[in-house]
């Protein structure tokens, strides 16, 4: 391993201080220049406003980089911000360097992770297992996973976090307030403060793993005797505050199912879907993490999927209010849709709207949604959104995206909204995305083989606990 690997998170309050405090620097000059940069058109002068927020982000990729905790998963939180204004290519890198925060973690090397094992558990961690494998199977920000097995034979996943991490988080999160006129440029119409303050309980909660535990649990109980869909049981005797233990999954990885045939990834990604929505329908749990490398197809085909800790209880019927949304967008009914946005708090009162023009930008951006035949995805239209921006009515609508806010309870819902359909865009998925979508947001009928199967598995479900 390389020193980087074998290092865990800086501690030291004063260095990761100073490295958002350069981003933020630094970000400040940019923009310094821009308010007085009135040279060419304004097509020039927008091109160098993207080129100094690309800097900026670019900047802050390379800081957070080596951070981990809650500055690194900020980082990643941003991942699925959209950029109004920017040019194509400036969009897609900003996206590519934001993703990477989630792709890219070093390890951390054995020995310190074994001395966090032997530390919950009282004892080292080769007297407690029968067997458990020094080298991760898994890396990400806030710690990485191990294979073992238990002394009952079990095949079990050792979630194990960085040594120092609750303290660096704690540090982060009071510094990661200097994202805040980032996240201003990024957003200007945004209520930075309650976002930041969204970030921070989240990621600190993520940081007790008996929390992910007790989550992991409620969604091992309800999902339990799915048709295509797994959740692996918690061990509660060897689960701990740093330590979280559940049952090892087999499966094929994201990338593996990448190169399966069409019905293979189709079903895969459709599934993904149901369970995500599913999740929040039926439990009003808004899963803040559909990372690819959370859920695994097995051989028997079922999806099973892992890691919890990032997740929100929404309030009840939430996805109902959203639901309105849809339906205004499908329907082309812009009354409805300013007045559901102004609802779930997207846009604020006293701005007058121009719903026409939003209703029109809404459809281009979910023109997937609108099919009522399959449709196969490919990962440029990752980028088909901000490429609508770009013709006159588009830049005409820039002003009016700007002045939209992100309300705190939505936030890993758009999260997890993002990611999904970047998921079945490089997937290159196909499916009846907008009769799929009736049905998981609107409650809609069922759809396809897997929407009866599901509604059949609800049916026996809801009879079994009413017996």
């Amino acid at each position: 391993m390389t020193d980087r690997e074998q290092r865990g998170p800086n501690r030291s309050r004063g260095a990761r201080t100073l490295r958002l405090g350069r981003v933020a620097a630094g970000g400040a000059v940019r923009w310094a220049g821009d308010r007085v940069d009135g040279r060419g058109s304004e097509e020039d002068r927008r091109r160098r406003r993207g080129d100094r927020l690309v800097a900026t982000i670019d900047s802050l990729v390379d800081q957070l980089a080596t951070m981990r905790g809650a500055a690194m998963k900020a980082g990643q939180v941003l991942s699925t911000v959209e950029f109004p204004g920017l040019e194509p290519d400036q969009a897609a890198h900003l996206q590519e360097r934001l993703a990477s925060l989630r792709d890219n973690v070093p390890a951390v090397g054995w020995k310190q992770m074994r001395k966090v094992i032997a530390g919950e558990w009282g004892e080292d961690p080769e007297r407690v297992l029968a067997e458990i494998d020094p080298e991760p199977a898994a890396a990400a920000s806030i710690g990485q996973v191990y294979r073992g097995r238990s002394v009952d034979g079990t095949e079990v996943a050792v979630k194990v976090q960085y040594p120092g991490i609750a303290e660096a988080v704690e540090s982060d999160m009071r510094n990661v307030r200097m994202l805040a006129p980032l996240l201003r440029r990024l957003m200007p119409g945004l209520d930075v403060k309650p976002v930041l303050a969204e970030i921070s309980e989240r990621v600190a909660a993520e940081c007790d793993y008996e929390l992910e535990g007790a989550s992991h649990r409620r969604l091992a109980r309800f999902w339990r005797g799915h048709p295509f869909i797994s959740v692996p049981a918690v061990d509660t005797g060897l689960s701990r505050r740093r330590v979280l233990v559940s049952e090892w999954v087999d499966g094929i990885d994201f990338a593996a199912v990448g190169g399966e045939p069409d019905p293979v990834r189709d079903r895969y990604a459709e599934i993904v879907y149901r369970f995500f929505y599913g999740t929040l329908g039926e439990l009003d749990v808004a899963l803040g993490d559909p990372h690819p490398g959370n859920y695994l197809l097995c051989e028997d085909g079922r999806v099973a999927f892992v890691d919890f800790g990032m997740l929100r209880d929404l309030p009840r019927g939430y996805l109902a209010r959203e639901a309105v949304i849809f339906a205004a967008i499908r329907e082309r009914d812009e009354r409805a849709l300013v007045e559901a946005m102004r609802d779930l708090g997207y846009l604020r009162g006293d701005v007058e709207r121009n719903g026409g023009l939003l209703l029109a930008h809404m459809r281009a951006i979910s023109w997937w949604l609108q099919e009522e035949e399959p449709v196969r995805l490919a990962p440029e239209d990752v980028w088909r959104g901000n490429e609508a921006l770009r013709s006159e009515r588009g830049r005409e609508l820039v002003g009016q995206l700007r002045s939209m806010t992100l309300p705190p309870e939505a936030l890993l819902l758009r999260r997890m909204e993002g990611l999904l359909f970047q998921v079945a865009a490089t997937l290159r998925a196909a499916a009846r995305w907008g009769p799929l979508m009736r049905e998981l947001v609107e409650g809609g009928e069922p759809v396809g083989e897997l929407g009866r199967e599901h509604a059949e598995w609800l049916a026996r479900r809801a009879a079994a606990r009413a017996a």
